[in-house]
């Protein structure tokens, strides 16, 4: 099975998508778990590669019969009184303080997901509406994960309690000092000295759409002509607005006034901003793996619905057991503008 190109499936691919439609109910039910097996591996790539995620937790397999525990004096020797933990606790609730002594205890949890189709269409292997509906399921299961990783964020963001804005910037308008000032508060908060081989730094932000477009509108008085040409020449990857200060620029659509990721700040965390800004902003120090953690107890494992035949549909569904941790809330910054 290849993950997104069910337009091009082989012979043998196609004879098993008829085969799960069979009226043979032997040999529907075995071409069936050969699909779900099959469908297993591309549905885990793809749940732990290109999400929001990537880049900020790092996935760990994890023994589902051990705890998951990180002792803090191997994180940070001599610092372990300084760590302010926050996990996922489960589906549905917002993150919480896990500290436990002197180690972190993050819990995991099931996710589940599902998905079905009309026997016709595997009758006829038609692999564009099969495969879509594939694509459904897994981006299912991409969502929940992005958005408790994230909420896990933004919980250990609002428990920080620093807040960075440019009290002279105009309402709305992402500036350059913007910048500055979260490297400089991010530096100075995250930890350590300027001899720490541990030092904290801000090294990636994340904003909304709206905040990358006012990077391209950038006057004469934030940046010079040159640079105003190469940002006006960018496409939306260039290089000339995806860092700024060596810092990485993230555009997430979550991030905005009146979007999902702002709104659970605001109103689920009772996090505020200056009545005078309007959007948040999130930044990160992700220089050193000992922070944002992603423990995976269990992949995630796909099986046949016996159930649906009845109703003259075939469809499979699957659940992984996962968690979300952030170590060291000094790595999170949230910032206004």
């Amino acid at each position: 099975m290849r993950k997104n190109r069910f337009d091009k499936m082989s012979a043998e691919d196609t004879a098993l998508l008829i085969a799960t439609a069979s009226n043979n109910p032997k040999e529907r039910q075995e071409a069936q778990w050969l699909m779900a097996k099959a469908l297993e591996m591309p549905l885990r790539q793809g749940v732990l590669v290109g999400d929001n995620r990537n880049g900020v937790f790092e996935p760990m397999e994890w023994s589902d019969n051990i705890p998951v525990e990180f002792p803090l004096d191997l994180l940070a020797p001599g610092e372990e009184d300084e760590f302010v933990a926050y996990t996922s606790p489960g589906v549905g609730y917002i993150a919480e303080r896990r500290v436990a002594g002197d180690y972190v205890t993050l819990p995991t949890y099931y996710i589940a997901n599902s998905i079905d189709w009309e026997l016709r269409f595997a009758r006829n292997a038609t692999w564009n509406i099969v495969g879509r509906a594939l694509e459904v399921m897994e981006a299912g299961f991409v969502k929940k994960l992005n958005d408790d990783g994230w909420h896990t964020i933004l919980t250990a963001a609002v428990d920080r309690n620093i807040l960075v804005y440019d009290a002279d910037a105009a309402s709305g308008q992402l500036t350059k000092r913007l910048f500055s000032l979260n490297k400089v508060v991010m530096q100075r908060n995250a930890g350590g000295n300027s001899s720490s081989l541990r030092r904290g730094k801000l090294t990636d932000m994340y904003i909304s759409p709206e905040g990358q477009m006012d990077i391209r509108n950038w006057s004469i008085a934030e940046v010079d002509e040159f640079t105003r040409r190469e940002i006006y020449l960018a496409n939306d990857d260039g290089d000339a607005i995806t860092r700024v200060f060596g810092v990485n620029i993230h555009e997430m659509t979550e991030f905005g006034t009146g979007h999902e990721y702002q709104n659970f700040f605001l109103n689920q965390l009772a996090g505020s901003i200056p009545a005078a800004d309007v959007e948040l902003g999130i930044g990160l120090d992700l220089s050193k793996n000992d922070s944002f953690i992603m423990p995976v107890t269990q992949a995630i494992d796909i099986f046949p619905d016996d159930n649906l035949h009845r109703s003259g549909e075939e469809g499979y569904y699957g659940w992984g057991k996962f968690g979300f941790g952030a170590l060291d809330n000094r790595r999170v910054l949230a910032f206004s503008y």
